[in-house]
């Protein structure tokens, strides 16, 4: 598995640090004291702390300090964790939706599966119709395509042996090696795409969201229609991505 210190895993580096200091100061501590414990920027502190706070992993007190958040709670809580987590999850798949103006998805590849594990949809921003199961379409799905841009070599082989590349669409790539070669190639820092591989009428794009061992990615898709926002919603996704990799950090 490649793990890449892009943009959204530095910010989710960063947040932790300033999660760790606040939460060693219960009783609340500004922002002069946490630029001096962090390291960090004022420019980039405050972005970092309006994240957080948004996320309410902070609090800011009344006297403007800053204090641990009702999420961060939540999260930190063994009892009851997994459904906080869950939940946590899904409001900030809702306010990527909102944000990005489409259905968004975070899929995981647990135990050789690829599998959609939350999404957020709405009336203006339905979900692609699965009419061929995801486990079986990694090869044309930019979820599925970026989840296997995170494993090696070896891993993307065993992957195809077991479900080998069929022809969804007229535009489906199904020759494993030129397959492997273009996942080779994906640079970590640019969002997959899936230019109506997997549906007709559909175009999709994916970014990498590894915590741990754990290799998953945060997924959108739009109706052909709207095609031309597809590089710039993907890039605000991934711009985005920080919020729901920290979820899955602490």
């Amino acid at each position: 598995m490649r793990l890449e210190p892009t943009a959204p895993y530095r910010s989710v580096q960063s947040a932790l640090r300033v999660l760790e200091t606040v939460a060693r100061h219960t009783g609340g501590i500004g922002d002069a004291g946490l630029a001096r414990e962090t390291g960090l920027g004022p420019e980039r502190l405050a972005a970092l702390l309006r994240m957080l706070v948004r996320e309410s992993y902070v609090e800011q007190l009344a006297d403007g300090a800053y204090a641990p958040g009702e999420a961060f709670a939540r999260l930190g809580a063994a009892r009851g964790h997994e459904r906080a987590l869950r939940d946590q999850l899904q409001r900030t798949l809702d306010r990527l939706r909102d944000s990005v103006g489409a259905a968004v998805y975070l899929t995981r590849y647990v135990d050789g599966e690829v599998r959609v594990t939350q999404y957020a949809d709405g009336p203006a921003t339905p979900k692609v119709n699965e009419w061929v199961d995801f486990r079986v379409s990694a090869h044309a799905t930019a979820a599925g395509k970026s989840l296997l841009t995170q494993l090696d070599h070896q891993g993307r082989r065993d992957h195809l042996a077991r479900h080998r590349p069929a022809r969804l669409t007229s535009h489906t790539i199904t020759s494993d090696k030129l397959l492997l070669s273009r996942l080779e190639a994906q640079p970590p820092t640019v969002p997959v795409l899936d230019l109506q591989e997997y549906a007709v009428g559909t175009v999709c794009a994916a970014v990498p969201i590894t915590a741990g061992a754990s290799v998953g990615s945060l997924a959108l898709s739009l109706p052909v229609e709207h095609a031309h926002r597809l590089r710039e919603a993907a890039d605000t996704l991934n711009r985005n991505a920080a919020p729901v990799l920290l979820s899955l950090a602490i």
